[in-house]
């Protein structure tokens, strides 16, 4: 995790007055609640066991952590037929792995969301569970039967738990653009999209992005993942305030971008709490990542942009009526976030985001917020806005 000093010239009374501020809001919010993340079982637990004694041929089975170079020279190494018994298989794992091909990986998350519908289906209808127990079931198979729907392109997919989930928006083999989608809060299989305000979920969000990406640059191939393939915080409790989840999603999200097919160029847009997860992976991320860009930030946790280690560009929004300017930037005990990226000694590129209203508005069709995000995902850095009507946060051109 990337630390940073406190101002020399700040003095204990302060430090504590600070300490008092984020634990009265705390207590008067709801923050002291410590998110309990429920988890009725581990089946993607249970499907890498059986592929850790398994076999294809007379070839033990590579382990699922190998990097994604040995992963995707395993798979290279195989008759497609083969891949196609080990995804039919090992649905969960394959589907999962960074280095499997792409389309196998698809095709390995259809299978697994229809077994783990299934599963769903029976419990929604087993009279030992309790109503609330039937009533879950019955939503998350609803949930399995969208993400099944169509053509969708299910990049990795883990039913245990709240669930993990991230999807692919456009070819991503064959992208020179790629924007991964980092969400905040109470991201898990049953948020990941919304019927109604539906920019606001991940799916939204990504759906938004890409289709804003299109228009700015017809002719660059661009692809968008919805990426809630991390445990986030279940609401504003302790876990929001601390930054141990953030680490864990630092680690999956810096494999995700390191695992990437092809040559392509890639953004991370990080909304709320996920601009921490982007923060903490910032200095791990591989050269491909040439834009980190947050809204709605609580901190990076860093004290400036320099401290991230990153020769990507950082650039911040913050729409004037977005609650979490309230939340104390700092970094005390182990709670906080850091500096307000969006202030002018962060350093970071800050840009305008008007129209995005409150704090979950930066996706929504129409507003600036969007338009400079797709102009940063496509690299249209001269038609980025900045916050302060001129042109000093663009990047120069070459």
């Amino acid at each position: 995790m990337n630390s940073f000093d406190s101002s020399p010239t700040l003095s204990a009374w302060r430090a504590l007055l600070a300490l008092a501020v984020v634990f009265v809001m705390l207590a008067t919010t709801g923050w002291t609640a410590v998110a309990r993340h429920r988890n009725p079982g581990e089946p993607l637990k249970v499907a890498i066991s059986a592929w850790e004694r398994g076999r294809t041929g007379a070839r033990h089975l590579p382990s699922p952590t190998a990097p994604p170079k040995i992963l995707a020279a395993f798979f290279a190494s195989l008759t497609a037929a083969e891949q196609t018994r080990l995804a039919a298989k090992y649905p969960l794992v394959v589907g999962n792995l960074n280095g499997a091909p792409t389309t196998l990986r698809y095709r390995a998350n259809r299978l697994a969301l229809m077994q783990a519908r299934h599963v769903e289906e029976r419990r929604a209808r087993d009279s030992r569970l309790s109503s609330d127990g039937r009533a879950l079931a019955d939503r998350r198979m609803r949930r399995f039967d969208s993400l099944l729907g169509g053509d969708r392109q299910i990049l990795s997919f883990d039913p245990s738990g709240t669930g993990r989930v991230a999807e692919v928006l456009g070819d991503l083999d064959r992208a020179q653009r790629v924007s991964i989608v980092v969400p905040g809060v109470d991201t898990n299989l049953l948020t990941f999209e919304k019927s109604s305000n539906w920019y606001t979920a991940p799916a939204g969000m990504a759906e938004s992005l890409y289709a804003a990406e299109r228009s700015a640059a017809p002719t660059v191939r661009t692809a968008v993942i919805a990426w809630a393939d991390y445990t986030s915080p279940a609401g504003l409790g302790m876990d929001a305030a601390i930054g141990k989840l953030a680490e864990n999603g630092a680690v999956r999200l810096t494999a995700l971008t390191a695992a990437l097919p092809g040559t392509s160029r890639v953004s991370l847009f990080c909304h709320s709490y996920g601009s921490v997860v982007c923060g903490v992976a910032a200095h791990a991320l591989p050269a491909r990542v040439t834009d980190v860009a947050v809204a709605g930030s609580p901190g990076m946790r860093v004290g400036n942009a320099a401290q991230l280690h990153t020769r990507a560009h950082i650039w911040a929004m913050r729409d004037g009526d977005d609650w979490i300017q309230d939340v104390p930037y700092l970094a005390v005990g182990g709670l906080g976030h850091g500096a307000d990226p969006v202030t002018k000694d962060f350093g970071a590129r800050v840009v305008a985001a008007h129209d995005a209203v409150g704090h979950t508005g930066y996706f929504k069709p129409g507003t600036e917020s969007l338009d400079n995000f797709a102009d940063i995902g496509v690299a249209a850095y001269a038609a980025v806005s900045c916050a302060d009507g001129g042109t000093e946060c663009r990047p120069p051109p070459g």
